[in-house]
């Protein structure tokens, strides 16, 4: 079983800045990707970032150039740097890990850790 525990949200106006954490334990032979997605009233779940075990990133379209995933693969840690935010990203930012147990492959998510900016 693996678990993910999120921190780092909280409310911030327009423009300015968060970081979220995002630590993963358990017994599990590997993390593979890790990354955040969020969720907002009424909408979708959505990607936000996706990082490689090597280091490897994807980023939305609507996030590219202010924010930035990191990864500490020795702490099974990943990070979502966010700047300049918006009102429209608002919302509860889940992470999730995917890699392998013993036998099997697995994803695990986080509980979410809600982000507000407010205008």
């Amino acid at each position: 079983q693996v678990q993910l525990v999120e921190s780092g949200g909280g409310l911030v106006q327009a423009g300015g800045s968060l970081r979220l954490s995002c630590a993963a334990s358990g017994s599990f032979f590997s993390i593979n990707v890790m990354g955040w997605y969020r969720q907002a009233p009424g909408k979708e779940r959505e990607l936000v970032a996706t990082i490689s075990s090597g280091g490897g990133t994807k980023y939305a379209d609507s996030v590219k150039g202010r924010f930035t995933i990191s990864r500490d693969n020795a702490k099974n840690t990943v990070y979502l740097t966010m700047n300049s935010l918006k009102p429209e990203d608002t919302a509860v930012y889940y992470c999730n890990a995917e890699g392998r147990l013993v036998l099997q492959g697995f994803s695990s998510w986080g509980q979410g850790t809600q982000v507000t900016v407010s205008s």
